[in-house]
């Protein structure tokens, strides 16, 4: 994997993740428009102007901020054979100090979910994390219920720490989640879901 230098940009054999720019804004939107019924259970209820072109514009204008104070790092995934932008993966609320952990956050597009896309990419961030951050722990939560979500995580090494009540609201309603770390060394073993 080869790491940015300025702006981060992780570049896999089949994905290429790296922050959103103006010219993301069609596919994006399609993306999300086309899954809109996929993702609807998953995701929060989104402001009015959520979709609208000046709001993803300030997005970018936040995201490149955000990394280039280290705090955040929203990246687009793009798939190098046709440069098809398939979802987005955020690794956020970056601490370091003491703390030195992150959260991850990903959506994609239902037809491109199940190929090992986000699997990838999941990796792909969690090395970045890890090596050029120098983080000890990304942590993720998703909704019990959420098979798919929690599949992933488990199988990108994610292991399941607890329950957080009222964590999120999820379509409008305060959702409890699951909760799930990874460790740069983890010396746990296998932790069972509960």
């Amino acid at each position: 994997m080869l790491f940015g230098r300025k702006t981060p940009v992780l570049v896999s054999q089949r994905l290429e993740l790296r922050l959103p720019k103006r010219t993301d804004y069609i596919p994006w939107i399609t993306t999300r428009r086309e899954g809109a019924d996929f993702l609807k259970p998953w995701e929060p209820i989104r402001a009015r102007d959520y979709n609208a072109r000046s709001s993803f514009y300030h997005r970018i204008h936040w995201a490149n901020r955000a990394a280039n104070a280290e705090t955040a790092f929203p990246f687009m995934i793009i798939r190098r054979e046709d440069n098809s932008l398939l979802g987005a993966l955020t690794l956020d609320n970056v601490r370091y100090g003491p703390a030195k952990a992150g959260t991850v956050g990903y959506w994609i597009g239902p037809e491109h979910a199940r190929n090992g896309y986000m699997h990838e990419a999941l990796n792909m961030v969690t090395e970045f994390a890890f090596k050029r951050l120098d983080l000890s722990r990304i942590e993720a939560a998703c909704l019990p219920e959420n098979e798919a979500s929690r599949g992933l995580l488990e199988k990108a090494g994610f292991k399941y720490e607890g329950v957080a009540q009222s964590y999120l609201q999820i379509a409008g309603r305060w959702r409890t989640h699951v909760l799930y770390a990874q460790l740069r060394r983890d010396r746990r073993g296998p932790a069972d879901a509960q």
